[in-house]
């Protein structure tokens, strides 16, 4: 158990309050993603964006996590996972908005940027306290402060069908998203739990100078099911409007149901792995990621179409969870270190996921795009068999 997990014993009684405030903090990033990506068909029609463009543009959010990937593991070891998870979030919800004022192409993309910085720190920092809370609780919890993420996403995924539906622009829905997190975060940082001690951090943070084996391959399986994520996050309700052809009320369906899967999964992950093990788990999940995505490219229908995407958020759910969990138990690296150097490797999904399929739909369409991206569950399933870290 590292330093920060004894601190928190030592000075902080009620633990469930910690796993709450660390849950709404991880709800909150949830609803604030999912209200950009519910908005996406409206600003790619507003600023009049082709596939391949906006696929080019979705590359600035994870490039903009990418390049800060290393100074914002150094930051939350220096300073505490507490005080940049406090410091990073209201920036992260006020950046929401400069998306509804986006009037050209280079804005949007410098907005994502600028996004993906601030989102980095926040990523960074929000599964730390999530690694020490568990380690305070001596038993898998993190798949569901993942779930709390996911039904913040659907929570999020069914706002924006509603603001939609009502005629609200994307501007005024993300000033309201905004509003809710800034309340958010005073009700709850008091109850985050505290950071470590920098000179420990440091010492032990000098791994990252020198990759360690099993992280580059934690970051492989992330890095499949991230792009598996970014396929959804970023394209679903594309998929569905063009596509699946589904009504304008039921464009948003597809992100919808892939949400609220991901966020069930999640919150019986932590039961799942109790029961069959971390390895048997992911298997099981590279296994549902292809069957769900194969799905949805064979039958492009509504409820055949709406079934796959529940698959395939069943099938990530568990898979970022658990690669977090075993990096940031591992003993070489300070947890901070360990999950930026994981989600280095990992956000490489984020970064080239959206826009491979992009331009793939460009030459094609988006059905042969979902079919490659329906590759990496498989992918992900004979990874896992080869590391015997993972039990």
């Amino acid at each position: 158990m590292n330093t920060e997990a004894v601190e928190i014993k030592q000075h902080t009684p009620n633990r469930n309050r910690i796993r709450l405030a660390v849950s709404l903090f991880y709800f909150g990033q949830g609803i604030c993603f999912a209200s950009w990506a519910s908005r996406i068909p409206d600003i790619k029609h507003t600023l009049n964006l082709s596939d391949a463009m906006l696929g080019s543009i979705l590359l600035a959010l994870p490039l903009g996590q990418l390049v800060t990937m290393p100074l914002s593991g150094r930051l939350v070891t220096k300073y505490g996972s507490k005080k940049m998870l406090t410091a990073a979030v209201p920036f992260y919800s006020l950046a929401l908005t400069n998306f509804g004022i986006a009037q050209a192409g280079w804005q949007l993309a410098m907005f994502l940027f600028l996004w993906g910085v601030i989102g980095n720190i926040c990523n960074i920092s929000l599964n730390t306290q999530g690694v020490v809370a568990e380690q305070v609780y001596e038993k898998p919890i993190m798949s569901s402060f993942h779930g709390a993420w996911s039904l913040g996403g659907f929570c999020g995924a069914l706002l924006g069908l509603v603001f939609i539906n009502v005629g609200l622009v994307p501007y005024t829905h993300f000033w309201i998203i905004t509003a809710v997190l800034w309340l958010n975060i005073m009700l709850n940082y008091k109850f985050l739990a505290v950071g470590s001690k920098p000179a420990v951090a440091e010492k032990k943070g000098k791994g990252l100078n020198k990759p360690d084996r099993v992280l580059i391959q934690l970051g492989i399986i992330g890095f499949c099911s991230m792009a598996t994520e970014g396929a959804m996050f970023d394209w679903s309700g594309i998929y569905f409007k063009d596509i699946v052809k589904a009504p304008t009320a039921y464009v948003v369906l597809g992100y919808a149901s892939f949400m609220i899967m991901m966020a069930t999964g999640r919150f019986l992950g932590d039961k799942m792995i109790m029961k069959f093990g971390r390895k048997r788990w992911l298997q099981f999940s590279g296994a549902m990621i292809s069957a769900g995505m194969f799905l949805s490219v064979s039958l492009p229908y509504l409820i055949p179409a709406t079934i796959g995407f529940m698959m395939v958020g069943m099938g990530v759910s568990g898979v970022v969870p658990m690669v977090y969990t075993i990096a940031g138990n591992n003993k070489k690296v300070a947890p901070g270190m360990a999950l930026a150097m994981v989600s280095g490797v990992s956000y490489f999904g984020f970064l080239l996921g959206p826009p491979l399929i992009g331009y793939i739909s460009a030459l094609a369409n988006l059905r042969y795009s979902y079919a490659i991206i329906g590759c990496f569950g498989i992918l992900i399933a004979l990874l896992v068999t080869k590391i015997k870290a993972i039990k």
